[in-house]
């Protein structure tokens, strides 16, 4: 299964250093095409020839030699998969707090490709609260995280902390390239607000961040679906590995876009907020304050998801979402109904820490055979995989 996969192996400042070695002779023995990095602390551990012998490609360990760049941005986007191990308690803290002070953290802050880390340290050091909660924001940037093991310690102590064997490793990272059931499906995402003009200066727009969809594209992709992210006016400008974006900013504009795709898609899932109207006058010049009032005629943009609830085939899943202040789930389920849609997705804005802006959410699946599924307040990266789980339960196994 590891056949012509790209992986990235990082290797941080530890004892258990050596045991990369032998990860990096079974994942080249699988087929796989790995590219070492070091922190420069792990150089005291391993030695550079001997793992750039093992894996065929030059190590690195700093961004600039004197001669040469190395491109963390590139590494980061042409890697499969990425694999911290082992994993130190200094860098776990590092990538949690987004610290970039060599290529190994440039290239972990610059990866579009999925993270596996593999901790290793103390077991009083495993234990601590600090650790716990790295360990935790980790997960919830959609890291994966191989448990440590319990035995003999570099201290002298025996207990947790010790990091997983390297078959164990090389077999979790075959078992995540086996477990990607969207393999060959394609899926279509909404994501973001859309803007209407008023003038050359001023549109009717929302607060939509674009997060949620962001996140349910880069999930879907990683479990091997091709996906078409459609998004509208946000800060992002990112590039995401397994995602092509298209850039819109009207509503108009982004019913186009999924008018043009929906037929070969496999999963459409419409997170954007969509503007319900738009005006019927686009000014050419900036409007002027002359008069105390202005009035503005508005005329309805057409449904993005009643039109394709409207078209879709059988073997096509439709997802909406519903953002309600007030009777949520009747709302909710009416919109399943009337949509023609699959699932919704609803979350409220009277729960604190939902809704626009914020980097978690919280959301009730309704799915058109009565089925509901509430879920607590998480990351929006955990909710887009609670999100993407359940598609995969109903519709792929």
């Amino acid at each position: 299964m590891l056949q012509g996969k790209k992986i990235i192996l990082g290797i941080t400042g530890s004892i258990a250093a050596y045991k990369s070695n032998f990860l990096i002779r079974l994942l080249v023995k699988a087929g796989a095409e790995v590219k070492v990095i070091l922190t420069p602390s792990a150089k005291d551990f391993v030695s550079s020839l001997t793992l750039s012998t093992l894996s065929r490609n030059a190590v690195l360990v700093d961004l600039f030699d004197g001669h040469n760049w190395a491109n963390h941005a590139m590494l980061g986007r042409w890697a499969d998969i990425m694999i911290i191990a082992p994993l130190s308690c200094n860098t776990l803290a590092k990538m949690a707090n987004g610290q970039c002070d060599n290529l190994l953290m440039a290239t972990y802050l610059s990866a579009t490709c999925p993270v596996i880390v593999a901790p290793a340290m103390d077991e009083d050091m495993w234990h601590h609260p600090a650790t716990l909660e790295n360990i935790t924001k980790l997960e919830s940037f959609g890291n994966m995280i191989i448990p440590v093991g319990k035995g003999d310690l570099a201290s002298g102590l025996w207990g947790d902390g010790r990091m997983a064997e390297p078959e164990d490793i090389a077999a979790y990272i075959n078992n995540f390239f086996l477990t990607r059931p969207l393999e060959g499906k394609k899926a279509l995402v909404t994501a973001g607000p859309t803007y209407e003009h008023i003038d050359p200066v001023r549109f009717i727009g929302n607060h939509s961040s674009g997060k949620m969809g962001i996140a349910i594209a880069k999930e879907l992709s990683h479990r091997g679906a091709d996906v078409m992210l459609v998004l509208g006016p946000t800060p992002f400008s990112g590039l995401i590995k397994g995602v092509s974006i298209v850039q819109v900013t009207t509503a108009g504009e982004m019913y186009k876009a999924c008018m043009d795709n929906f037929d070969t898609a496999d999963i459409g899932i419409m997170a954007a907020a969509v503007a319900d109207f738009s005006p019927t006058a686009n000014a050419k010049e900036k409007i002027k304050k002359t008069d105390d009032e202005i009035t503005l005629t508005l005329t309805k943009t057409k449904d993005i998801l009643k039109t394709l609830g409207e078209k879709k085939k059988k073997n096509q899943v439709l997802v909406g979402f519903a953002l309600e202040t007030n009777n949520e789930k009747q709302y909710a389920r009416d919109k399943l109904r009337d949509k023609n849609a699959d699932m919704i997705i609803m979350n409220s804005l009277n729960d604190a820490g939902a809704g626009f802006g914020y980097d978690t959410n919280k959301i009730t699946i309704f799915e058109k055979g009565g089925q509901e599924f509430p879920f607590d307040l998480k990351s929006k990266t955990l909710v887009a995989k609670d999100i993407v789980d359940t598609i995969i339960r109903l519709y792929y196994v």
